[in-house]
């Protein structure tokens, strides 16, 4: 029995150290592109031993969180952007709180009486119409995400309304009195097409985040339906979890 609690107590300890080193990211702490502590320090900083250090960073960087630099050492990775699902926030909110700056482009605007199943989502009759929102989502002017969204018709006139290259869209509700509760997500793996690669700057059929988000506002109401692709490459998922 003691010979196989050792191997959970170790990697439990290595995965603590991870999330603390991407809180660490997280708060800039640690800045892009600068070197990371010494295996020493880092030691000395959580309590932990050589190996623990050494399983820690190797996991951040096959994540793509740390770099490997030949000659000089371990850096932060710059421009990658870990977002958390801790709260519910908007790709904006979730930029300016990592110090980076966010910007969109339209691609698509369009009200229509298609689109039956995210009609069904949104709980909007068949018969009505809803509006689809298309944008490249940048941080630091560099693409991260492809974003469609769709809006029951009230909701999608008085958001296309607003210039959408600057605007947020939870800013637009929240200053019209309409306020998010909660939502639901679901995330999944997909691979980029020849069209989304072009728009993020990455290769064709390169591997993807696709996050769908259904948002309720008051009395419970369906009003936003989103699915977000993200480049896998620029960007993480920080999740802290309580036991």
């Amino acid at each position: 029995m003691g010979s196989r609690s050792k191997p959970t107590k170790s990697i439990s300890l290595y995965i603590r150290v991870k999330d603390a080193i991407i809180k660490q990211i997280q708060e800039k702490k640690w800045k892009p592109n600068a070197m990371i502590p010494t295996e020493n320090e880092l030691m000395v900083e959580f309590d932990v031993s050589r190996t623990t250090i050494r399983q820690a960073v190797s996991l951040l960087v096959q994540e793509g969180i740390l770099e490997r630099q030949q000659g000089k050492g371990t850096i932060v990775k710059p421009q990658l952007f870990i977002g958390s699902l801790s709260k519910l926030k908007g790709f904006a909110e979730e930029a300016r709180e990592k110090g980076m700056t966010p910007s969109s482009k339209v691609l698509v605007v369009t009200s229509s009486g298609d689109f039956p199943y995210e009609k069904s989502i949104l709980q909007v009759p068949m018969d009505e119409k809803i509006f689809a929102i298309e944008r490249l989502r940048f941080a630091n002017q560099t693409p991260i995400a492809i974003e469609r969204s769709f809006w029951p018709g009230d909701i999608g006139e008085l958001l296309s309304s607003q210039d959408l290259n600057d605007s947020t869209f939870y800013e637009i509700l929240e200053e019209n009195n309409i306020f998010l509760k909660h939502a639901k997500e679901r995330i999944s793996a997909v691979n980029a097409t020849l069209f989304e690669a072009d728009l993020l700057g990455i290769r064709g059929g390169q591997a993807m985040l696709k996050m769908e988000r259904l948002s309720f506002g008051n009395g419970d109401r369906p009003i936003e339906f989103t699915t977000t692709k993200f480049s896998s490459e620029k960007y993480k998922y920080h999740i802290e979890l309580m036991r």
